[in-house]
Parts: structure tokens; C-alpha cells; sequence
């Protein structure tokens, strides 16, 4: 395949994929179930916070996360009492459990109270550093708080290899614009063109297939091959290639 033939093939499927029938079997649906900025991102964060295995269980634990902050994610984050996080403890999602959460919901209060929130935590990392270098200072910032070691698991950096996939999911679903539904594009101080795929076992598979990618692990090194190679084909929109990419692997077997 010519280069101008891949970009052809997958820009048809990204308008194949990129659709609002999407998110019946994707977890970006719980985000749309809100209407205020913070409860838009912060149920979007703590989704893509653990969005690994099984899509089905990830929708279903990510309702329970909300249901447990009364669907008012913001509301109970700023505004809750110590007796609210008791309901916590139980929530399990494969290894993040109520300990995890509890602390994400101590967290994100200390970043909506003194650093003005999740999107200035990341639009002020970049204004020095690359997206995946300033993903690594947020983690910094999420972490700046006293903190069980076993939670900074759930947080990838960049800086140590990690491809980061859930972050640079949840990047994807604040930054992108929502022509089509999808996307929020509710955050402006970032551009889609500094956003990186989201790189899993189904996208990478699929990469390799259309020689996008030729390393074998799905680590930091294969997402930077990849970014160069999905800049060629849209520098401005890079990561729209994740609705080609994840559809083909998912629903195609391609």
C-alpha cells in the first residue's frame, strides 16, 4: 500500500468509526453522561483510570464510580465529608480498589482546589515540555499529596517507557472536537495536534499489520513510531487514527 493509499483507507475508516454508535460499547459513554465541564472530565479521567480488560466490566465498574459520588462527580470530589468516602472502600475494579479510589478523590480535590484543575495541570506542562514529558509532570502533581505507594500504579509515565494508553485516551476525549459526537473538545488549551494514539494491544496489532509500527512491545518507544507515522498522514488531527485503528482490530479482526 502507497502511503497516499493508507492515508485514503484510513481516513475512510476513521469516518466509518468516528460515529455517535461508537459509544454504545465504548467507556467514553459515561463521560456523556453529564453537561458540566469538571463532571465531563473528571468522569472521564477516573474511566480511562481503569480502562483495562473487558469493555463491558470497565462501563459497568465506571457507573458503580459514579454512583458512588451520586452522579455528581465534581460535587462529592470538592464537597465531600470523611463519613462519604467510608462507601468508597468497596469498589473494586480488577486491581484498583476502594483504597485507590479514595485517594484519586482526595487528588483531584487538591488539583480543582489549588491548581485550577485537571486541564491547566496538563495545558501548563506543555507549555515547556511534549505531551508525553508533561503527562509524566502531571503524575508529579497527582502524587504531590501523601499517597499509598501502591496507587502510583494506576498512573503511567511516559518518562519510564510507558505508552501511557489510558491518558492518552482520556487526552483524546477532552481535546478532539465533538463535530461528530464522539469527542468533547471541551478543553482549549490544548491542540489535537499535540495529542498521541492511544496505543493498546488491539491498536498496536493493527499498526504492525499496516507497517505504521515495527517494534514488537506496546511501550513508549512504539508509540513515538507510530506518532511519526500518523503525523504523516494528518499533523493536525494525529490521533483521529484511533477510531481507524481500534475499529479495524476490534470489530474487523482486521
Amino acid at each position: 500500500m502507497t502511503k497516499k493509499e493508507l492515508k485514503e483507507f484510513l481516513d475512510a475508516k476513521v469516518i466509518q468509526y468516528n460515529l455517535p454508535e461508537f459509544l454504545q460499547s465504548d467507556p467514553i459513554q459515561i463521560p456523556h453522561l453529564f453537561s458540566i465541564k469538571e463532571d465531563i472530565e473528571i468522569s472521564g479521567f477516573l474511566t480511562a483510570t481503569i480502562a483495562w480488560g473487558n469493555r463491558k466490566s470497565i462501563i459497568t465498574n465506571a457507573n458503580k464510580m459514579m454512583e458512588l459520588m451520586d452522579s455528581s462527580p465534581y460535587d462529592f470530589i470538592m464537597n465531600h465529608e470523611a463519613s462519604d468516602l467510608e462507601k468508597l472502600q468497596g469498589f473494586v475494579h480488577r486491581t484498583f480498589n476502594g483504597d485507590d479510589l479514595t485517594f484519586f478523590v482526595r487528588s483531584l480535590k487538591n488539583i480543582y482546589k489549588h491548581h485550577h484543575g485537571l486541564e491547566d495541570v496538563f495545558s501548563k506542562a506543555t507549555d515547556t515540555l511534549p505531551l508525553q514529558a508533561a503527562i509524566s509532570s502531571f503524575k508529579s502533581v497527582f502524587f504531590e499529596i501523601p499517597h499509598p505507594a501502591r496507587t502510583t500504579k494506576h498512573i503511567s509515565d511516559p518518562l519510564k517507557g510507558s505508552a501511557a494508553k489510558r491518558i492518552n485516551m482520556f487526552l483524546r476525549w477532552m481535546v478532539r472536537d465533538n463535530t461528530t459526537g464522539v469527542d468533547f473538545g471541551i478543553w482549549k488549551k490544548l491542540s489535537p495536534a499535540q495529542l498521541s494514539c492511544p496505543l493498546d494491544v488491539h491498536s498496536g496489532n493493527v499498526a504492525r499489520k499496516l507497517g505504521l509500527i515495527k517494534r514488537k512491545q506496546n511501550d513508549g518507544k512504539a508509540l513515538a513510531e507510530l506518532d511519526a507515522n500518523l503525523r504523516k498522514l494528518d499533523p493536525m488531527d494525529p490521533v483521529k487514527y484511533d477510531f481507524a485503528l481500534f475499529g479495524l482490530g476490534v470489530f474487523e479482526k482486521f
